[in-house]
């Protein structure tokens, strides 16, 4: 079983360092109701511009209700449903377009929304579970499916559960489970100003 942690430059948590994207999930392991909703506890008390909590997600637990989970995976693009069906729960996260408090468009509600998600992997990772959000799906095939409300934003869909073994993976997916995980080094991403990469050094 393969577990890829961070090649991180510098001291961060153990939650964000085992927190990676796997696709071998265990398919004959069910996630327990108490972890499942630990996860979206965590994901409930994310930050939100306004506390405005623009997130609402569509639960499809294969162990309780294999109705809505063959119903948002029919929504998955074929790439994606080639790994995700031995996920036993997949989560569909959709983002308000506007303020609950004055209706006014809110910008800022799928970044929160994505926020959100990520206080669920972290939670997951603290639960002994593996995550993989996927943008490959119908959006519009899932808001029919789930009779999503007009004036929300359709953005992931989420495979939780417990990870699997690499060579259980299509051929296709299972060398890129098992590759060295890589991110841009900070000088590409962190500036004093724009192209002026942040330097360790200059807080020595």
């Amino acid at each position: 079983m393969s577990q890829q942690q961070a090649n991180a430059e510098a001291a961060i948590h153990p939650l964000i360092a085992n927190r990676w994207s796997p696709r071998a999930f265990d398919g004959n392991r069910a996630v327990e109701t108490e972890k499942l909703h630990a996860c979206l506890e965590a994901a409930r008390w994310s930050a939100s511009c306004y506390g405005d909590q623009p997130w609402r997600f569509i639960v499809a637990d294969k162990s309780s209700h294999p109705e809505h989970w063959q119903k948002l995976f029919n929504c998955l693009a074929e790439g994606n449903k080639l790994w995700a069906i031995h996920a036993p729960v997949l989560i569909l996260a959709c983002a308000s377009q506007t303020f609950a408090h004055n209706n006014n468009p809110n910008r800022w509600g799928q970044y929160d929304a994505g926020q959100a998600m990520m206080s669920f992997s972290l939670q997951a990772v603290a639960e002994g579970l593996i995550s993989h959000p996927m943008g490959g799906f119908l959006p519009e095939m899932a808001k029919e499916a789930f009779n999503i409300a007009d004036g929300f934003t359709l953005m992931s869909v989420t495979a939780l559960g417990y990870q699997g073994e690499a060579e259980s993976l299509p051929e296709q997916y299972s060398s890129i489970e098992t590759a060295v995980r890589n991110r841009k080094p900070l000088s590409e991403i962190a500036f004093t100003a724009w192209n002026e990469p942040w330097q360790t050094e200059e807080r020595k």
